[in-house]
């Protein structure tokens, strides 16, 4: 699809895509949508009623031929909607066709033979949400749904499609709208020196506005991990167990497990489902000090992953590792807003170390972490405790998949850049800036936090949006 949004013709035309994915299936959905869908429609098809679509009320299924006269492609059902009582807000016929790669190009082919074109990508919730039937970040929530891969994500999107976010984003452009008409009401009696706008329940307005979208901002880190998963990075020294724990959670040998330092080059990153939360492990090089340079670049890489990571599962034994050389890590590689894992590998070998090694640890890195396991990862010793424990941090982040949140960059950039010109407007009202300064950092802001709802949109950013979505969606 191109960057454009349609031009006025082509918001006419009637268009039909494959809804369902290509491949051999039970049933493949043909999607119509437009002014003449019906219509069109009942040129090919020839309900075995007698009944003609056109004549049949909204929301039926009927049974029929569709075809030619002279030649049947397949005995389908066909599902009517009617008016703007669809998804696309438009006429729509469905038609459900056995699941023959070869009939449902066939139907297809006889559709655009009879005036309808193909479906460019998105273009069917680009039509929903250009005829009223959706807010534009409902419509980039369709898209989600359709890609959520856990519990989580399905979530996160549907609470989007509710439309508690919509509602709050409309209902701060409002109040915000409201005050700046009196602002600008204000400079046609410039001569008379009048203020509509109290300034102090402006004020007041203002703090409300900024300390709600401060709450979406901080909420996009969760929302984001809801979304796409949490990523974990496994990290340590050299031969630390690094690889043995992502084969035992995976339960199976996904990385290569050597006695020889240095085995892992590069990232390796697998997903794992617990408690309705993709969970993205991803194991890294040894960390260590290393003259060879395919070596340093997965240390390299390593360390990016630490800084990128929502979570990480620092490995460390008491046969390789001393207290300081482990402080000394995390005091040196953590980030915040992530939330560091000791473990403590390996206790199935016998050591000499003194009943304080782990204790003096957890003192020492207390403003990073509180959370300190001991585990074999090649025995699976206490492996369940960490399970647990994922599972545990998992229930937490589900209990916010229900409040609104925000998990799309598009709302998150918006958002700050609407927060930076309220932020200008609080210090012109501080200096006493007259309303026509003030209005403009008001407009700035009410153009972000319309472009989130598409309440104000320009062509390149709705075409960038929904070419994202799959054709027939």
């Amino acid at each position: 699809m191109s960057t454009d949004l349609l031009t006025s013709s082509e918001k006419y035309d009637t268009i039909v895509a494959l809804a369902t994915a290509a491949g051999v299936g039970a049933i493949g959905v043909v999607r119509l949508s437009g002014v003449d869908a019906i219509s069109l429609s009942d040129r090919i098809f020839k309900s075995y009623k007698g009944i003609p679509l056109a004549d049949v009320p909204s929301h039926t299924v009927h049974l029929g031929r569709l075809g030619t006269q002279e030649s049947l492609i397949d005995e389908c059902l066909a599902t009517v909607f009617k008016g703007k009582q669809s998804y696309t807000g438009e006429p729509v016929v469905e038609f459900s066709c056995h699941g023959s790669p070869y009939i449902l190009r066939e139907v297809i082919k006889l559709c655009l033979a009879n005036g309808a074109r193909l479906a460019q990508a998105g273009e069917f919730t680009q039509r929903a949400f250009l005829n009223g039937k959706l807010a534009l970040n409902q419509a980039e929530a369709v898209a989600d749904l359709i890609a959520s891969d856990s519990q989580a994500a399905h979530q996160v999107a549907i609470q989007q499609m509710r439309g508690g976010f919509t509602s709050e984003i409309e209902t701060l452009r409002q109040e915000l709208l409201n005050f700046t008409s009196l602002i600008e009401l204000e400079l046609d009696f410039s001569e008379e020196d009048v203020e509509f706008a109290d300034r102090s329940a402006f004020e007041t307005l203002l703090k409300t506005v900024k300390e709600r979208i401060k709450f979406l901002l901080q909420s996009f880190s969760v929302g984001n991990v809801l979304k796409n998963g949490l990523p974990v990075a496994i990290v340590g020294k050299p031969n630390a167990g690094k690889s043995t724990l992502l084969n035992a959670l995976l339960n199976e040998e996904r990385a290569i497990v050597s006695a020889i330092a240095g085995t892992t080059r590069d990232t390796i990153e697998e997903t794992i489902h617990i408690g309705g939360i993709a969970f993205r492990f991803i194991d890294t090089a040894g960390i260590r000090d290393t003259e060879d340079q395919i070596e340093a670049i997965g240390v390299q890489k390593a360390k990016e992953k630490i800084a990128k990571a929502a979570m990480v599962f620092y490995l460390f034994d008491e046969q390789e590792s001393t207290p300081e050389e482990i402080i000394h890590f995390v005091e040196e590689n953590y980030q915040k807003d992530s939330h560091w894992v000791l473990l403590h590998n390996k206790v199935d070998l016998p050591t000499e170390a003194n009943s304080l090694f782990d204790e003096s640890i957890l003192q020492a890195v207390a403003p990073y972490t509180q959370t300190l396991l001991k585990i074999s990862a090649k025995e699976g010793t206490h492996l369940a405790a960490l399970k647990d424990f994922l599972s545990s941090y998992a229930q937490k982040l589900q209990h916010t998949a229900d409040a609104t949140m925000i998990s799309n960059i598009r709302h998150y950039e918006a958002l700050k850049n609407a927060l930076e010109a309220l932020e200008k407007v609080g210090e012109g009202l501080a200096l006493h800036l007259s309303g026509d300064l003030l209005s403009i950092d008001l407009r700035e802001a009410l153009y972000h936090l319309g472009s989130i709802t598409g309440a104000v949109s320009n062509d390149e950013v709705l075409g960038n949006i929904f070419s994202k979505f799959c054709i027939g969606k």
